[in-house]
């Protein structure tokens, strides 16, 4: 049995945020298991982008508490939550076209052998050789890592930026939209990746508007609509239609169990 076994990752407890006379969010409670995926889904305006940039130092919520592996966190900034292993992956990806995928996947944390005065200097063939062998390693195949960013596919940017973040020893994957705008094949590639990712044991937060794509790898879903929660519902009780249904109407079906 895993040391972590029953217990979460991430625990939010009441958070709750309100922009002016708007309330954003109203005592939600959010959790993460460890090696889980939760699908937080509902319509524009849910809330989830605003929980969610809670959770990474965006914002600082007006209530509640957010617990991370078990430790009272605050987290003032992006960066803060990166160094706890809180990597987020937005739909717009942070990738620099004319960069290589080398460049991209290192980017910001680049291996410096020493410095010209002030110039850093790369190790260059150092990273290149580790950009391949990370990559290969969980399935993703770029024809060179010398290939400029912009080249790439919409799959394959988003796996590259999913590369970086499992490289880096994350512990959270936060995805915005991931299989968006990426035909079939491609979105599929993605799933993969994202199972990759939990199979070595990160957890996943994956948020989307298209049911049927998150359906087809959470673990569980967290349904919120205008800043509420409907509740938590594990696969086995629910169907993607359930849940289709649920964020259409903002309401829970009553033969449908809320954890």
């Amino acid at each position: 049995m895993s040391d972590h076994e029953g217990k979460n990752l991430v625990e939010m407890i009441q958070i709750s945020k309100s922009f002016g006379k708007v309330q954003a969010l109203k005592r939600i409670d959010f959790r993460v298991g460890y090696q889980e995926i939760v699908g937080l889904v509902g319509d524009n305006g849910a809330g989830k982008s605003t929980l969610i940039k809670i959770l990474t130092g965006v914002f600082p919520p007006d209530e509640g508490e957010i617990y991370f592996e078990g430790k009272k966190v605050c987290l003032s900034s992006p960066k803060e939550a990166r160094d706890l292993g809180i990597e987020t992956v937005y739909q717009h990806l942070a990738l620099v076209d004319l960069m290589s995928v080398t460049r991209n996947l290192f980017l910001g944390r680049e291996i410096v052998s020493k410095f010209l005065g002030f110039v850093p200097v790369l190790e260059t063939n150092k990273m290149k050789k580790i950009a391949i062998e990370s990559l290969e390693d969980l399935g993703i195949r770029i024809g060179s890592v010398d290939e400029s960013i912009a080249n790439l596919s919409g799959g394959q940017r988003q796996a590259v930026a999913i590369g970086r973040a499992v490289h880096f020893g994350a512990k959270l994957l936060i995805l915005d939209e991931p299989t968006a705008a990426l035909s079939i094949r491609e979105c599929n590639k993605v799933l993969d990746h994202i199972l990759e990712a939990k199979a070595r044991g990160l957890s996943v937060i994956f948020i989307t508007h298209n049911i049927y794509h998150v359906y087809s790898v959470a673990d569980k879903f967290t349904v919120l609509d205008h800043g509420v929660k409907l509740g938590d519902f594990e696969k086995k009780d629910v169907t993607a239609e359930d849940i289709i249904e649920m964020v259409r109407t903002g309401q829970v079906k009553g033969e449908v169990c809320n954890g």
